[in-house]
């Protein structure tokens, strides 16, 4: 608990360009005024972060953090628990789609395991941070304890500030959990204060008999526990995962560290609503990547006041959706940079300002 309060105590709030200089240097540049709409948003967003105009993006990090989860048990996933190793082994192999667009934008993969049900070895981009071998199911009682939760969100905290030693402009967030969706949704849910069966979907691919399922399954998780809307800390115990901690402890620590951070999709996306619950002035270090096909994203986005940056109808998590909005706010951080003046480029300045 002590990392963790170290580390909201220095949560600062970002304020976009308040001296007007990011711009002023775009109303400079040879280009029509606010012509490039959404990546000046991002170069300023970035800049603002950092404070500073001139600033670039060398470290381009995606945490992919894994975790089993009990309530698998209730048959609310399409796929068997196993595929969660077997799916991080694949990470570490360098064969799955993060690896592909990770490469595709210059990113490096960190695996995490927080709580996969079986014993992995440490390798060169998987870090053990096992808090057990998977929660419990939530839907006969809570899913960890509350020190287990907490532990969850700092592990979190120790990657960042792990791995600023070598560098870290940018965070992408990514998960790999079976059934993970179904803990989203519940967090979604109570934290939203909204009707299980508006923002629950159908995860990796359920039929309408299972995904009937699904939802009862999370209406009785959160009869059984009664997580506390107003305490996101309960919320996490009583109905979430190692890794969705994990992901809020991700957001929190580069708010404290100033770096911004892409969230991909539905259950990243839940890690940063556990995030923002907890301390608000994290909501503008996020950046929402894409908006996901997974039915209850759009209600976090709005929550969160997220407009994502591609719709691209895709649900495979992993982080692929941040590489691919990662890929963007450096190409505006690019423009804020190397873009020539109407005066360097000799092109004459409009008429009307």
């Amino acid at each position: 608990m002590k990392l963790l309060k170290s580390t909201l105590e220095h949560v600062e709030e970002v304020l976009i360009d308040p001296y007007g200089d990011i711009e002023t240097r775009f109303k400079a540049f040879a280009i029509p005024r606010g012509s490039l709409g959404r990546l000046e948003e991002l170069a300023k967003l970035y800049a603002s972060v950092k404070r500073d105009v001139k600033c670039s993006i060398r470290h381009k990090k995606i945490f992919t953090m894994a975790a089993d989860h009990g309530v698998v048990e209730e048959n609310v996933s399409a796929f068997p628990q196993q595929v969660t190793s077997q799916m991080v082994r694949n990470f570490v192999e360098g064969g799955a789609a993060i690896n592909v667009l990770a490469r595709h934008v210059g990113a490096k993969v960190i695996v995490v395991d927080c709580g996969v049900a079986s014993y992995l070895e440490a390798g060169s981009c998987l870090k053990i941070k096992k808090i057990g071998l998977g929660t419990k199911n939530m839907a006969v009682g809570p899913a960890m304890s509350r020190e287990e939760a907490v532990r969850s969100i700092e592990i979190g905290i120790e990657l960042v500030e792990e791995e600023l030693e070598e560098g870290l402009d940018i965070i992408g967030t990514g998960d790999m959990g079976i059934a993970n969706t179904t803990p989203s949704s519940a967090i979604l849910a109570v934290l939203g204060r909204m009707d299980v069966a508006l923002v629950t979907g159908r995860g990796t691919g359920l039929d309408d008999e299972s995904f009937q399922r699904k939802i009862r399954v999370i209406k009785k998780a959160i009869d059984v526990n009664q997580p506390n809307p107003s305490d996101p800390i309960d919320v996490l115990a009583k109905v979430g995962g190692y890794e969705i901690g994990g992901l809020a402890g991700l957001c929190l620590a580069a708010a404290r560290h100033r770096v911004p951070v892409i969230l991909d999709g539905f259950i990243s996306t839940a890690g940063a609503l556990i995030a923002h619950a907890i301390e608000p002035k994290v909501n503008k270090y996020l950046i929402a990547s894409h908006l996901s096909d997974e039915k209850g994203h759009r209600v976090m986005l709005k929550l969160l006041n997220k407009i994502p940056l591609l719709d691209l109808n895709m649900r495979l998590g992993e982080g692929t959706g941040a590489a691919l909005g990662m890929n963007l706010v450096e190409a505006g951080v690019k423009l804020l940079n190397e873009m020539a003046t109407f005066h360097e480029a000799g092109v004459s300045e409009p008429r009307i300002r």
